[in-house]
């Protein structure tokens, strides 16, 4: 039995590569489907101003460590909480599905609407590569959990109970590095959005 989050991770290398395929292959996926239906873009954007997100981030943006800790907090909380473990510890893999409709409609929303919305993508493409490496993780986690859950045997385990258990244990070790590389790319986001789209735009428009 492997614990510890990166000998779960080298011991379940296949599923971490295809859960970082598929996360990042949605994403695209979405982001062409944007660019291709720009229609489908700007409802995005205008749902994220109908439901106060787009002024939420305009009242932040001048104070980055408020900022950061509110994305922070919906990022670990509405993201990796509610949208892919607490599903996953009801019905097996449900988390994952959910995951995967979100990783899809943010591609869609991440279209840019306007010349500096491009340049911002440019620091923003870091955010998402580190916020994703955090989700996949919590996916991966998930995962184990519905394999040990489910089909205990193949891990060794004989009942279900005692793979619910050994997959929770799993999923708690991998919450471990996915929660600091939240906290990361929450206040580069922050940072970046406050100090660095401003002078990117200057330089490139």
């Amino acid at each position: 039995m492997t614990w510890g989050p990166f000998g779960i991770v080298r011991a379940n290398a296949r599923a971490y590569v295809l859960m970082n395929a598929g996360a990042y292959g949605l994403l695209v996926i979405g982001f062409g489907v944007g660019i291709i239906f720009p229609h489908l873009s700007q409802a995005q954007h205008a749902r994220l101003t109908d439901d106060g997100t787009a002024d939420l981030v305009r009242s932040l943006i001048n104070s980055p460590w408020l900022f950061a800790l509110t994305i922070l907090a919906v990022n670990t909380v509405k993201m990796g909480a509610l949208t892919i473990v607490l599903p996953s510890l009801i019905v097996p893999f449900s988390g994952i599905a959910l995951f995967g409709y979100w990783a899809y409609t943010t591609g869609v929303t991440l279209v840019p609407a306007s010349q500096i919305g491009w340049v911002a993508l440019i620091p923003h493409c870091l955010t998402v590569i580190i916020e994703f490496q955090a989700y996949i993780l919590f996916l991966s986690g998930a995962y184990l959990l519905g394999k040990c859950w489910m089909w205990p045997r193949t891990v060794g385990i004989e009942n279900r109970r005692q793979g619910y258990r050994r997959g929770l244990g799993q999923l708690g070790w991998l919450a471990l590095p996915a929660a600091i590389l939240l906290a990361v790319g929450a206040v580069y986001e922050a940072f970046s959005l406050r100090y660095l789209v401003h002078p990117l735009a200057q330089w490139l428009l």
